[in-house]
């Protein structure tokens, strides 16, 4: 747990009133019924330990993924393997973007590495360009850490600059680690998984989760794939044998089968995603294209105060590093929660401009 720290992240209910969370992405339909049964399934097995091999969840996952078992490893929640990635590889400089998750460079330091930083530019839309292959074959960092779909800027790194970045890594002798955490709730015609490199690369670790596709936050469920099983054998030494409780591997077998309802997400994302960038864009505001389901903007006027009075919570971005004041991130949701919220903007816009 936190302690005796602010909170870096989003989807906190727990300090104020919230009615409307934005601040985390999940999907906008929530929890799949199927996988609140399997968690209500579970409740005379509470007195048991879970399964500390996870056997029955990675063979679903290999199923689902097409990726043999051994290249598996779970983990309680995407946040818990990021660090014990870091504690299984100890790297001592590691490059990441700018901005993008806290949580990668809050793991790398937590082993005493040296975290730099390759600036995205508004200017760009925030989208890693050519310019960033040249930067990288020029570095001599021990691991790259990149998300894609990148959280907060929601751009998608093109498939032939994503195969050339692993290509660098490789002959470079750099660890890869990629997050694809928010891949699942892409537009499918632009969403392209690393998983068809592993073999040729072992040095490429892919990180995925159930926590945004499926609504399953609260159990902390998500996975890691690598060829490199010594590393996952050394991840899995740096956690408690029982990490996976047993609700959430349940929850996780039973989300698996639920493909017609990450459909139904996206086909809603895509449309409320650009109806939700249009009206903050006839606002006046600057919104970054993005492929998935939140959007990165800036507004002149603060916001996340006036909203929280109205039990609305935006994701304040301005501990991002290569953001600042007046960036917030909006997760997108179902159609009436989305105008509640560009309502209230609009409002807070208005009295500003009578003051």
């Amino acid at each position: 747990m936190l302690y005796q720290t602010t909170n870096p992240h989003g989807g906190d209910l727990y300090s104020r009133p919230v009615t409307l969370d934005f601040s985390a992405n999940t999907n906008p339909l929530g929890t799949p019924e199927a996988v609140k049964q399997a968690v209500r399934d579970c409740l005379d097995c509470l007195h048991q330990y879970p399964d500390p091999y996870c056997r029955e969840l990675t063979a679903a996952i290999s199923a689902f993924e097409q990726v043999p078992v051994e290249k598996i490893l779970c983990g309680s929640g995407a946040a818990e393997l990021i660090f014990s990635y870091c504690s299984a590889l100890r790297p001592k400089k590691a490059l990441e973007l700018a901005p993008t998750f806290s949580e990668y460079s809050a793991a790398l330091e937590s082993v005493g590495c040296q975290v730099e930083r390759y600036s995205l530019k508004q200017n760009k839309d925030f989208a890693l360009d050519e310019e960033f292959l040249s930067f990288l074959e020029k570095g001599d960092w021990d691991v790259l850490v990149l998300c894609n779909p990148n959280n907060p800027t929601g751009q998608l790194l093109p498939e032939k600059r994503l195969d050339r970045i692993v290509e660098i890594c490789y002959q470079k002798n750099m660890r890869l680690f990629v997050d694809e955490c928010f891949l699942d709730l892409c537009d499918e015609e632009k969403a392209v998984s690393l998983k068809r490199k592993l073999d040729a690369f072992p040095n490429l670790f892919i990180l995925k989760a159930f926590t945004k596709s499926y609504g399953m936050a609260a159990l902390r469920l998500g996975y890691g794939l690598c060829a490199d099983t010594r590393l996952l054998t050394a991840m899995s030494r740096s956690v408690q044998s029982w990490n996976v409780s047993l609700p959430a591997q349940k929850a996780g077998i039973a989300a698996l089968q639920e493909q017609n309802f990450l459909r139904k997400a996206k086909k809603i994302i895509r449309t409320e995603r650009e109806w939700m960038k249009g009206q903050l864009e006839h606002i006046g505001f600057y919104v970054c294209p993005s492929a998935v389901n939140f959007l990165l903007f800036y507004s002149p006027y603060p916001l996340k105060e006036r909203l929280l009075e109205q039990g609305i919570q935006l994701r304040d971005c301005a501990n991002y590093h290569g953001l600042g004041e007046g960036w917030y991130r909006t997760a997108v949701k179902l159609p009436e929660q989305n105008r509640q919220l560009m309502e209230a903007i609009d409002r807070i816009v208005q009295e500003r401009a009578e003051e």
